[in-house]
């Protein structure tokens, strides 16, 4: 019975045990073992320690928190046979471990249970902890009450299970500070010195916390009367730091909800008791949370990049990132030419985008531009009755490819003018953006939008008179045996560089209104309706969906002006009226055909203006996502630190993991894995479990 439990246990904390046969491992595990290992001259493959730290933690990792070279004391659990080397069995095993829900603190239990008994002796345990022990820590009492409860007492002391040992380690934080400040308290007033604190949680925490907190540690004395800080001060300060998870969760949650993303102590604590069914912050931690989240924002009210700078371990003062700047000069320089090529970047996106949006709905156009065309005063003229009938027409008479006639001209015209469009109108939002809390006051934003449309102009007007004059060829053609057709060079040397503005002033009394109305439309309906925020970005369906909403009233309203720029830029025909310019047009238009004239072709244009752009922004944000501004991997991981917070989402299973095993680990001690030069005097490889134990200097 005893040795069916032991193998149970055994079977547990080992995971499945592979077959010996390679064909057995999974093609990931053999991939990333073969990626790292080196042969020997027998031609099997295997891992040191150098190896399999390069395997769990790559090198290009921010390490400042714990050291990569401590990541190799993970080594001792990987390698069960104490050989200094690992081959693919081992690696397996350890792989395997790695994905169980608990992995953590299962590596942290095989690093004192080296033997795989499924127990961990007091001895042993003892030995390794004071191996790792810096010679100046602040002394832990393995015999008091609290470690009792856990190994028993001095006279008897028993083996930990993994359930027991994993529990120890939960409270053992908190039991390292409650002693190291009676040891610092020699007086026992129940104060100690702010250096003292800092000590304290540098000895015990400082793996777990930012550097922001580390190097404001001495403040805590300032939330109360006096220069000490009592114990009190330190027990809430120890709950924040344990309960990091959960502030990280209500402030999310509490600056989604409020307006301007900011939110004060009173927020935070209506939040936590809104989320939690019992009170779980007590004012004092409150306090502490806010009193170090605020030392850069005095105001009380605090957004995101405030908190991160707290709960966030792997934030780092942006001098420290940018530490490898030579001079300003150089900085200054760097900034100018990424500006320059994030432009470049936004602007190939756009263009991308903008001939993707023009193509999807080019035979809509074709057909609201025919529609517009058409002068019904005049006997035989009423060609289509409607936006349908037209089409239908257009394909009887001119085959399927007549729908695109003029489509080269246009997504060639239609790249650059989309991508200044887009571009123009992200740069103008930016630079009236609160960089605070990420609003923009509604006349910026329509000043953002005609700005954007104004400068597509330049763009636009050619692109439409050529591709409005091959559009509108094709029905001529028809009706008037002998006409040739032309190409779009010959229209654009016929017209030579002025006629190609022709109907300039009715393209921007056109575009500049539809921006205007677009684009603030468009970001209030994801933001409003979708409830688009940093952490919980759109799916290319809404995305789509709002472009195409926000379409429709820029469309249908700047229609009058898009036929006073179609019949300005149509070549008159045989007995039709010659426009003399914008004003002469509108009154024409109006005279001759009334006032319904104005808006021929408005549902056509609905219909292709509303997709068009739905399709064009949703492609620019989509490419956005898959083809990002090179270089920007660190601005990227800026901005998951303010939306994520916390170190726990990193998808990169064995850094996680190892990481996270490593922290526990360090609960024990800060020195755990650190290179401690000559071992002590009188030292040899401890006996653990009756094995010689290849620990090396932990």
């Amino acid at each position: 019975m005893a040795a069916a439990v032991k193998s149970i246990v055994e079977e547990t904390l080992a995971g499945a045990n592979p077959s010996d046969a390679d064909s057995n491992f999974s093609a990931h595990t053999r991939a990333n073992f073969g990626k790292y290992a080196r042969e020997d001259e027998s031609g099997e493959s295997y891992m040191t320690e150098e190896e399999f730290v390069d395997a769990i933690v790559p090198r290009d990792e921010d390490y400042h928190k714990i050291k990569r070279a401590q990541y190799g004391i993970l080594f001792r659990v990987a390698d069960r046979s104490n050989a200094g080397r690992i081959n693919l069995q081992d690696w397996a095993i350890f792989e395997d471990l790695l994905s169980k829900p608990d992995a953590e603190y299962e590596i942290a239990f095989r690093l004192f249970d080296p033997d795989g008994t499924g127990t961990i002796k007091y001895g042993d345990f003892l030995q390794m902890y004071k191996l790792s022990k810096g010679e100046d820590s602040i002394p832990f009492d393995w015999d008091c009450e609290w470690a009792s409860l856990y190994i028993g007492g001095k006279r008897k002391r028993h083996d930990m299970t993994y359930p027991q040992f994993a529990q120890m380690l939960r409270g053992l934080q908190g039991e390292r500070i409650r002693q190291a400040f009676h040891y610092l308290d020699k007086s026992g007033s129940g104060y100690i010195e702010p250096e003292e604190f800092r000590r304290i949680i540098l000895e015990t925490a400082k793996h777990k916390l930012s550097d922001h907190l580390l190097d404001n540690l001495h403040t805590l004395c300032n939330i109360s009367p006096g220069s000490k800080i009592s114990y009190a001060n330190v027990r809430a300060f120890q709950n924040v730091i344990q309960e990091i998870d959960f502030v990280d969760l209500i402030v999310k949650s509490a600056t989604e909800k409020a307006a301007d993303g900011k939110i004060t102590r009173t927020d935070f604590l209506n939040e936590a008791a809104r989320i939690a069914r019992s009170s779980l912050f007590t004012p004092m931690e409150a306090d502490i949370l806010f009193h170090f989240a605020s030392l850069d924002e005095p105001s009380g009210r605090l957004s995101l990049s405030d908190f991160v700078k707290v709960l966030d371990a792997s934030w780092r003062a942006p001098v420290a990132i940018v530490g490898e700047l030579t001079s300003e000069a150089a900085a200054t320089t760097r900034t100018l030419l990424h500006k320059v090529l994030t432009s470049a970047h936004h602007f190939a996106l756009g263009s991308m985008a903008g001939a993707f949006g023009a193509f999807m709905v080019y035979p809509i156009d074709l057909v609201k531009t025919r529609l517009q065309n058409q002068r019904s005063q005049r006997v035989g003229e009423m060609l289509y009755k409607n936006s349908i009938d037209c089409a239908t027409k257009v394909v009887k008479n001119e085959g399927f490819r007549g729908l695109y006639s003029g489509v080269l001209p246009q997504l060639i015209g239609v790249a650059p003018e989309k991508a200044i469009k887009l571009t123009v109108n992200d740069l103008v939002r930016g630079k009236f953006t609160d960089q605070t809390s990420g609003k923009i006051w509604w006349p910026h934003e329509l000043i953002a939008g005609g700005t954007a449309g104004a400068c597509q102009v330049i763009f636009t007007n050619p692109l439409e008179i050529v591709k409005i004059r091959l559009q509108v060829q094709g029905e001529v053609a028809k009706k008037v045996d002998g006409v040739p057709r032309r190409s779009a060079l010959w229209i654009v040397r016929n017209l030579g560089l002025m006629g190609l503005y022709k109907g300039a002033s009715a393209c921007l009394l056109r575009d500049i209104p539809f921006s205007a109305i677009y684009f603030p439309t468009y970001n209030h309906l994801k933001r409003d309706y979708f409830g688009e925020t940093p952490q919980r970005p759109l799916g290319v369906l809404k995305l789509l969906t709002a472009g195409a909403i926000a379409g429709m009233p820029a469309a249908y309203l700047t229609t009058p002006f898009d036929v006073i720029k179609t019949r300005l830029q149509v070549e008159a025909r045989k007995g039709e009226t010659k426009y003399l310019g914008l004003r002469h047009c509108a009154m024409s238009v109006y005279r001759e055909e009334g006032i319904k004239a104005f808006f021929k072709g408005g549902p056509a244009r609905i219909m292709r203006s509303s997709p068009q752009f739905g399709f064009t922004l949703a492609a620019y944000e989509v490419l956005q996502t898959l083809l990002p501004m090179p270089g920007d991997e660190a601005a990227a991981a800026a901005k998951n630190a303010i939306t994520s917070l916390g170190m726990g989402k990193d998808s990169r299973l064995p850094l996680n993991r190892s990481r996270n095993a490593m922290m526990l680990i360090l609960d024990l001690d800060e020195n755990f894995g650190r290179p401690r030069g000559q071992p002590p005097k009188g030292w040899s490889p401890p006996v653990l479990g009756g094995k010689a134990g290849v620990i090396g200097v932990l």
